[in-house]
């Protein structure tokens, strides 16, 4: 939480409070504690921030209109653009898996960068937007749901997966996507929450507050703990269905072929794909599996207020909350193989149902990371610094 001074700060992660010095550029400031990185001074930030903000913008407009990818085989050719793809699973009946694709590969990061543009251009200019709180609070909201690149990395897992049964050209829109995945991911980099604070406080001239996260007391800590309970059970009885059924029905010549996670990974891996093999593995596999049983330690831990520990327990908890997300691969990987592969009895790809169970899980899970409160390894509850 920012405090009314905008250089005092209680961490985002174990709750100390620390009062930092301004930055020079290029430098950071890190809690005593727990070393969580409080605030770093990007040269140029805003006009960077500003220029790569529209440098997105643009090359998310050039990915839609053109050719996705192009997908060839005996003869029968077929081609997506973007805007395709959704069409495609919507006209299949498959309206979760159109909304989510929708949803985080495009209305999100568009949300961010427009949000972005609309608080810096005043904010360069000494004025403070109207609800520039809000929309700041809202940009940084919607971050870790925004998933441009790894909807990429799927999309270069599929293609290796039928590279050996199809010709594949890849469009202009697809190298526009890359691009916009840079320049996206290049302002993720430069941004910097207590800076942005900085300038609102400044602009505004009263001190905003950013609430998120602060340290739970009492009926808080115990409502933390239960939330978080209920997201690890919910995650465990949708990772069953994720890995028993089928994630997808491949239809050759009039028969189907149906693979679970675990059958496509074991099938790469005999065709020698040992490189995507291991992704998959990794990412749908082991990172859902290391990230429950993740939570359910650092959860009992805090609830069974254990006091030893504290940085191996927090080192865990940022590389859970930071690999999460990164199982949706194999769900755009599917997304991917359902659009451009339609060609009737010939050789079409159908999602199954352990496509929404495991997008599921991987939802549930970064809900339960974002519940679990990471002032409580410290017990900041009992010893909170002021």
């Amino acid at each position: 939480m920012l405090t009314p001074d905008p250089d005092n700060i209680i961490c985002h992660e174990c709750g100390l409070s620390c009062s930092i010095p301004p930055l020079a550029d290029s430098h950071k400031a890190q809690c005593p504690r727990c070393g969580f990185v409080l605030s770093a001074k990007h040269t140029n930030a805003l006009d960077r921030i500003l220029a790569f903000s529209f440098t997105a913008l643009i090359f998310l407009a050039a990915s839609l209109p053109f050719e996705f990818l192009s997908f060839k085989s005996n003869g029968l050719e077929r081609t997506i653009d973007v805007a395709a793809s959704f069409n495609i699973l919507i006209d299949n009946q498959y309206h979760t898996l159109a909304l989510m694709e929708l949803v985080t590969i495009f209305v999100i990061p568009l949300i961010i960068l427009l949000g972005l543009i609309y608080l810096l251009f005043p904010l360069k200019q000494g004025r403070c937007p109207p609800h520039g709180k809000r929309v700041l609070d809202m940009v940084f909201w919607l971050i870790p749901w925004s998933m441009a690149e790894i909807f990429l990395i799927g999309a270069l897992v599929s293609l290796i997966k039928i590279i050996s049964l199809a010709d594949i050209v890849l469009g202009p829109s697809f190298f526009a996507y890359i691009l916009f995945s840079v320049a996206l991911t290049t302002v993720m980099l430069h941004l910097d929450k207590h800076q942005l604070y900085k300038l609102l406080n400044k602009a505004n001239k009263e001190p905003v507050e950013d609430k998120h996260h602060s340290s739970s007391h009492g009926n808080d800590r115990s409502i933390s703990i239960q939330k978080t309970w209920a997201l690890i059970i919910t995650s465990i009885v949708l990772y069953i269905p994720a890995n028993m059924l089928p994630i997808m029905n491949t239809r050759l010549l009039g028969q189907d072929d149906p693979s679970t996670i675990l059958g496509g990974v074991i099938l790469l891996w005999h065709m020698g794909s040992y490189p995507i093999a291991a992704v998959i593995f990794i990412a749908s596999v082991a990172v859902p599996v290391a990230k429950i049983l993740v939570l359910i330690w650092l959860n009992y831990s805090v609830q069974r207020r254990q006091t030893n520990l504290t940085q191996e327990r927090i080192v865990l908890y940022r590389i859970a909350e930071f690999v999460g997300r990164w199982s949706m691969v194999d769900v755009y990987v599917v997304i991917i193989l359902v659009s451009l592969i339609q060609l009737g009895n010939t050789m079409s790809i159908y999602p199954g149902g352990a496509s929404l169970a495991f997008c599921g899980v991987v939802i549930v899970t970064m809900l339960a990371a974002m519940t679990f409160d990471s002032h409580l390894i410290f017990n900041t509850d009992k010893n909170h610094e002021h």
